[in-house]
């Protein structure tokens, strides 16, 4: 186990993209490490709903907590504004619209932000990179993503790549659901110290 002892913070809100979340949780956490999905119940969503109680749920309609998966076996539940980024070793950032939502919360932008400054491994992959860009941490940097953030992440200074897995210092990023085995692998190498 390649990450026994290490601590994942996975944030998510409204309409992530599901397997984005679920494969690198079962992945990760099939290597030892302590996965917390930091949930953040914002009062808008990509699709209508009534009132704050409905379960934060994936664009395919898959839900958070993950069901049938038992909590405190494969991972922890809280709330996105309750966690510190001294508390953890890395971040891992579903896509989907989940990115747009999260960057809205300067205190999720900011927790992002500390754990780069830290030189914790930040994994984004699809539209995640929306929220490293809120968190102004991509100027300068070889990033990759879906084809449609390429002008965001250009416009914030990035180095856009077509490539499966794109790793520049701490920061991982990947294009889409295809490459999340390649995804979850920098993620592993990065946490466990490997040089990539």
């Amino acid at each position: 186990m390649k990450l026994k002892g290490k601590s994942i913070c996975m944030p998510v809100a409204h309409e992530f993209e599901d397997l984005e979340l679920l494969y690198p949780l079962l992945r990760l956490s099939e290597e030892g490490a302590r996965i917390v999905i930091g949930t953040y119940q914002a009062s808008f969503s990509a699709r209508p709903y009534v009132g704050k109680d409905k379960p934060i749920t994936g664009r395919l309609g898959y839900p958070v907590p993950p069901i049938p998966m038992v909590e405190g076996r494969r991972y922890e539940m809280a709330n996105m504004l309750d966690l510190k980024p001294e508390d953890f070793d890395g971040v891992v950032i579903a896509g989907g619209f989940s990115p747009d939502i999260l960057r809205r919360e300067p205190k999720i932008v900011d927790f992002v932000r500390r754990s780069d400054q830290a030189g914790k491994p930040i994994g984004a992959i699809c539209h995640a990179p929306w929220l490293p860009i809120s968190a102004g941490i991509v100027k300068g940097r070889r990033v990759t993503s879906w084809i449609s953030l390429k002008d965001d992440l250009i416009n914030a200074g990035a180095l856009w790549e077509d490539n499966v897995v794109v790793v520049d210092r701490n920061l991982i990023t990947a294009r889409c659901p295809d490459d999340l085995p390649e995804f979850c692998v920098a993620i592993i190498d990065a946490l466990s110290g490997k040089n990539t």
